[in-house]
């Protein structure tokens, strides 16, 4: 039986350079989560947030795999429907 990917995952972070390109990608990592779980708390699919918002279904895939580099009005369009502010911060570093 193989790794798990938990397993392979930590494995790699023992790599700086892997955990540091890891880290960049946080803030990505965290809109996929926010969008996903704001979309489910409305029960919506994708197709019905794409015929509220008018952002192709097929987008809001790329957003959600992260496969997608949305723009601050597109943000703006997802929160709106999804009854939502957007919020984005600068926050020191830790």
């Amino acid at each position: 039986m193989g790794k798990s990917y938990r397993e392979t995952l930590n494995a790699q972070m023992s790599d700086p350079a892997f955990k540091e390109a890891w880290d960049a990608m946080e803030p990505e990592f965290q809109l996929i989560r926010l969008l996903l779980d704001a979309r489910e708390k409305k029960h919506l699919t994708q197709k019905q947030l794409s015929e509220l918002t008018g952002i192709a279904q097929a987008d809001i895939s790329r957003m959600e795999n992260g496969t997608a580099n949305p723009s601050i009005k597109t943000l703006q369009r997802l929160a709106v429907a999804l009854g939502m502010q957007l919020k984005l911060e600068f926050v020191p570093n830790a």
